[in-house]
């Protein structure tokens, strides 16, 4: 596996979930933001799982 493509996906994760933070220590916090962040976290995590194990990810 590409280990550029690797650091790129947890540098990401890492972004997101300090946004994620950033987001939920708001006065008002945006729940619809904090959800697209949380899916996208996500989203990223299985990338990197599927990167590490050297699989690839069945696409429906």
């Amino acid at each position: 596996m590409n280990y550029i493509r690797m650091n790129r996906l947890r540098s990401e994760h890492r972004w997101l979930d300090h946004e994620v933070r950033r987001e939920e220590r708001r006065a008002h916090p945006d729940i619809e933001r904090i959800r697209e962040l949380k899916r996208r976290k996500l989203s990223v995590k299985d990338q990197l799982f599927f990167a590490e194990a050297g699989l690839h990810p069945v696409r429906a």
